[in-house]
């Protein structure tokens, strides 16, 4: 995308952002602002919706997502940037010259009082965040060869694992286990899916 084109996307919502009341803008921010610390499960775009045109505001729904998709990219870069409000406001007037001071100032109040709570928030879920298991496939062996082992001839499960990371990526991991180990293995899974069975 040329840089006009993005500059213009920018200044397009910032346009729409201009329209908000101060109260407004601080709800709607509000609201992204709970949903980024895990307060909330989701933004709910329709109640925004509803409260700007409750306060005179109407815009349709698509000026409505992209409102809530430039704070929610707003505030997640803030966080994982480490911006204080200063430098927040700072980054928004670089990228357009249409800010109205009024909006900025609310912007700059709310990341002073809820930045830190939200980068801890995205502290805490990029430390929980774990690969989801996509596949699994395994095959039996013998070994016939070895540097190490003297025990040869004797047989093994060779497990190749598939997961999904948080980013996105897909990695593979190879494990290789005697048949004991193996049938420990075996075992954990099926306590684990009784677990999960009774959640």
């Amino acid at each position: 995308m040329p840089a006009d084109e993005d500059s213009h996307g920018i200044n397009s919502v910032v346009d729409k952002l201009s329209r908000l009341p101060p109260d407004l803008l601080t709800e709607a921010s509000q609201h992204i602002l709970s949903y980024l610390q895990g307060q909330n499960s989701g933004v709910d775009s329709a109640e925004i919706s509803h409260r700007f045109q409750r306060a005179g505001v109407t815009f349709d729904h698509e000026a409505v997502q992209s409102i809530i998709r430039f704070l929610l990219l707003t505030f997640r870069s803030a966080g994982k940037n480490n911006l204080s409000a200063d430098e927040l406001v700072s980054k928004l007037k670089e990228g357009s010259s249409k800010w109205p001071k009024a909006s900025l100032q609310v912007l700059h109040a709310l990341w002073s009082e809820q930045g830190a709570a939200v980068r801890a928030q995205q502290d805490a879920q990029s430390m929980l965040s774990i690969g989801q298991l996509v596949d699994m496939q395994w095959k039996l062996g013998m070994a016939v060869s070895s540097d190490t082992c003297r025990s040869l001839n004797s047989p093994y499960v060779s497990l190749l694992l598939k997961i999904a990371e948080p980013s996105g990526q897909i990695s593979q991991k190879a494990l290789e286990m005697t048949i004991p180990q193996f049938q420990n293995f075996h075992k954990q899974f099926k306590e684990m899916a009784a677990i999960m069975e009774t959640v």
